[in-house]
């Protein structure tokens, strides 16, 4: 946890005007997240969304046998919690700390009334829930073409994009579990990447050693992934995907009594 972290650290909340801001920051409250914390169960309600300060957050898919996939991470760029603004009371997804840190969490009627006002926030949260449906999209189509060395590289660079530092605190049987497959199968892959000096491995601490080397070796999925988002999180001006949006948002509150 940072030592005296700020709530716009989180990009959202840092691209809020001012007095959108103040309004909304005495409901803020700063929580910890630590390593395997759950901030939201699958078919559970949710009581808290989440803006993330540092360190990230992973949404896994959960089969019934119990078996996990991730399928997005989320750090300081976005917002934990994407089902209540939405229309949803709960989420099909597990929400779990991968990446200790800092996050101001606010209580979800609070988020939903204010997402509801269709003020700047409104569009701040359908742009970044853009984004954050092309990383699910992308990350299936990798799951599905990609060998598991390229997976591992796409894991590593997204998850290392939400950190302030290159060294990463990820066990192998936490990856496995991550990507859905075996843990031999990412040893594997991992000694492989050590051996040609992009990354160095040590009981669970991974630091990244060439980060170029290691986008090289990556797949396209990272590139379209981080493009887009640099696209769509580029707050400074309106895209025309978000205004349309909104215009859905508001014609569809004129029609409800």
């Amino acid at each position: 946890m940072s030592p005296h972290p700020e709530p716009r650290q989180n990009h959202i909340l840092a691209a809020l005007p001012l007095d959108e801001y103040q309004r909304l920051a005495p409901f803020l409250e700063l929580v910890e997240l630590k390593l395997g914390d759950s901030l939201a169960e699958s078919g559970q309600a949710m009581r808290y969304a989440y803006f993330p300060t540092d360190g990230f957050v992973s949404l896994l898919l959960v089969m019934d046998d119990g078996d996990s996939t991730e399928i997005s991470v989320i750090g300081a760029e976005g917002v934990v919690g994407f089902a209540l603004f939405m229309g949803g009371e709960t989420t099909l997804n597990r929400a779990i700390v991968h990446g200790a840190g800092s996050a101001y969490r606010i209580k979800a009627p609070l988020l939903k009334d204010e997402f509801y006002r269709a003020g700047p926030l409104q569009g701040l949260l359908l742009r970044y829930t853009l984004a954050l449906l092309t990383q699910m999209a992308q990350t299936a189509v990798c799951n599905r073409h990609h060998n598991l060395d390229q997976q591992l590289c796409r894991l590593l660079l997204l998850s290392l994009d939400r950190l302030q530092t290159n060294e990463l605190v990820m066990t192998q049987e936490l990856i496995a579990n991550m990507l859905g497959v075996r843990r031999e199968g990412v040893t594997h892959s991992a000694c492989k990447l050590q051996r040609d000096g992009l990354i160095a491995y040590h009981r669970g601490h991974i630091t990244i050693l060439d980060r170029p080397g290691l986008e090289a070796r990556a797949c396209e999925c990272y590139s379209t992934v981080k493009e887009e988002y640099d696209r769509l999180l580029s707050y400074h001006r309106p895209y025309p995907e978000t205004t349309h949006l909104l215009r859905r948002v508001k014609a569809s509150q004129v029609a409800l009594p």
